[in-house]
C-alpha cells in the first residue's frame, strides 16, 4: 500500500511537470505522424510489400504551439512529394478559430490584457496587446460596410439616444458621445439602423447623424422618440421636416417630479400617468389642462413645463392604440444601451475613437441581426387602418388647453 501510494505521488508530481508533459505529448505526436505516413505508403518503415505505394524520404523539422508549449516535430517525407499530414491541418483550423475567439472575446468586452492572460494559459500562444489589437482591426472592414450599407427600407417610427464612454483623445481621456438611432420598418421589425462616435451630443453632431442617414437612404419617418435635449430636437425639427416628435414619457416624468416635493411625488405620478394613458388625444389634452391648473397654484415652474412640453409627450395618441405603449419612450433603446454599457465597462478607456466605433459597432450588429431575424415588434397594418377610419369617420374637433390656446384633432 505504501508503494502504490508512493508511485500516486510520483505520477502526480509527472503530470504537474510542464517538462514531462512537453515530452509526453511530443512523443505523442510524432507517433502520429510516423502512423499517418506508414497509412499513406501502405508499408511500415523498412517494410518490404508488393503493395508499397512509396518510399520514405527523410524528415522536414515543424513546430507546434500547444497548450503545454512549443514542441518541435519531425515531418516525415516521401520521394514524390505527395503526402501531407492531417496534424497541422487541424492546427490551422485551431488558429482561425483561436483569432475568431479572440475578436469574440474583445467583442464581449474582455480586456486585450486579460485576452493575453487567457491564450497563454489555454494554448501556450504569447499575444501582445498589439498583437490583439491587429487582429482585432480585421473586422474593421465588415462593420464599416454594416455601418455604412443602403437603408432601403422605409422606417415609420426612429428611435435616437445618446450614451457616453471614455476615450483616449490627443494624450487625454474625454468622454464621447455614442449616437444610435433605430428603426421599425414597414414589416414591423426593428433594426439598428445608425451608430456613430463623436466628441460631444450637439446639434451639429445630431444633424450630420441623421444626414448621413438620409444620404444612405432613409425615408417614411412618421415619428421620432427621444429625450429632450435642445441640441438633438433642434436636429430633429431641422432634419425631418413634417415628421412628429414624440418626447420620452419617462424622460419627461422624471424632470416633472424633479420640480416637486418628496411627499407629492406620489399623487404628480398618478396624474401624469393618467394623462399619458388616455384614450385619445382628445382625453389627453383635456385632462393635461386640468392638471395645469391644479399644479399652477403650488408649483407654478411644474405647471409651466407642462404646459409648454406635456403636448410633447403625448404625440404617441395620434398612432394605434396597440402601438403606443412601445413608442411612447425610449425605453427599448435604453435597455440596448445599458448592455453595450455592461459589454464595454470592462474596457473602461477606449485607446481611440475607432477603437469604440469597432466595439459598439460590432454590439449593433449582433443585435440588428438578432431583431431582423426575430418576431414582429409591431402589427404596421393598424397604421393604415387607423389613419382610414380617421379620414372616413371622424370630423375635426377643437378644443382649448391652458393659456388659451386652441387644438385641432
Amino acid at each position: 500500500r505504501r508503494k502504490a501510494m508512493t508511485q500516486r505521488k510520483d505520477t502526480n508530481k509527472k503530470l504537474n511537470d510542464s517538462d514531462f508533459l512537453k515530452q509526453m505529448v511530443g512523443t505523442y505526436l510524432q507517433e502520429y505522424l510516423e502512423q499517418e505516413m506508414s497509412h499513406h505508403l501502405n508499408a511500415l518503415p523498412y517494410e518490404r510489400t508488393g503493395t508499397r505505394l512509396g518510399h520514405r524520404n527523410g524528415y522536414k523539422p515543424r513546430q507546434l504551439n500547444t497548450r503545454v508549449g512549443k514542441l518541435f516535430l519531425s515531418v516525415p517525407q516521401d520521394r514524390d512529394g505527395s503526402f501531407s499530414t492531417e496534424l497541422f491541418d487541424r492546427y490551422q483550423r485551431s488558429e482561425k478559430a483561436l483569432i475568431a475567439c479572440l475578436q469574440q472575446m474583445v467583442i464581449k468586452g474582455v480586456a486585450t490584457r486579460k485576452v493575453k492572460k487567457i491564450t497563454e494559459s489555454l494554448c501556450g500562444l504569447s499575444f501582445s496587446k498589439s498583437q490583439v489589437s491587429e487582429i482585432v482591426k480585421k473586422l474593421d472592414t465588415e462593420i464599416q460596410a454594416w455601418l455604412n450599407r443602403p437603408l432601403g427600407d422605409e422606417y415609420t417610427y426612429v428611435f435616437v439616444d445618446a450614451r457616453y464612454n471614455k476615450v483616449r483623445r490627443d494624450h487625454k481621456v474625454e468622454s464621447h458621445a455614442v449616437l444610435i438611432a433605430k428603426g421599425v420598418n414597414k414589416d414591423g421589425k426593428r433594426d439598428i439602423i445608425g451608430v456613430d462616435v463623436c466628441n460631444n451630443e450637439n446639434e451639429t453632431n445630431w444633424s450630420m447623424f441623421f444626414n448621413g442617414l438620409k444620404d444612405r437612404g432613409l425615408k417614411g419617418v412618421r415619428l421620432v422618440i427621444s429625450d429632450a435635449h435642445p441640441g438633438l430636437v433642434k436636429a430633429i425639427e431641422e432634419d425631418f421636416p413634417g415628421c412628429q416628435w414624440q418626447r420620452c414619457q419617462v424622460h419627461f416624468k422624471k424632470n416633472m417630479l424633479d420640480k416637486v416635493r418628496n411627499k407629492d411625488k406620489a399623487w404628480v405620478k398618478k396624474r401624469l400617468d393618467d394623462i399619458f394613458l388616455a384614450p385619445d388625444k382628445e382625453t389627453g389634452f383635456k385632462r393635461l389642462q386640468v392638471f395645469i391648473n391644479d399644479l399652477s397654484e403650488k408649483y407654478p415652474v411644474a405647471a409651466d413645463l407642462l404646459e409648454t412640453s406635456g403636448e410633447d409627450a403625448l404625440t404617441c395618441l395620434n398612432f394605434p392604440d396597440e402601438h403606443r405603449r412601445r413608442i411612447r419612450t425610449t425605453n427599448s433603446l435604453e435597455r440596448f444601451n445599458q448592455e453595450i454599457k455592461r459589454r464595454t465597462s470592462v474596457l473602461r478607456i477606449f485607446p481611440n475613437r475607432n477603437s469604440a466605433l469597432r466595439l459598439i459597432g460590432a454590439l449593433c450588429m449582433e443585435q440588428a441581426e438578432e431583431w431582423i431575424t426575430g418576431r414582429q415588434y409591431l402589427d404596421m397594418s393598424l397604421l393604415e387602418k387607423r389613419k382610414e377610419t380617421k379620414i372616413i369617420n371622424q370630423p375635426a374637433r377643437k378644443i382649448k388647453i391652458a393659456g388659451g390656446k386652441t387644438v385641432t384633432f
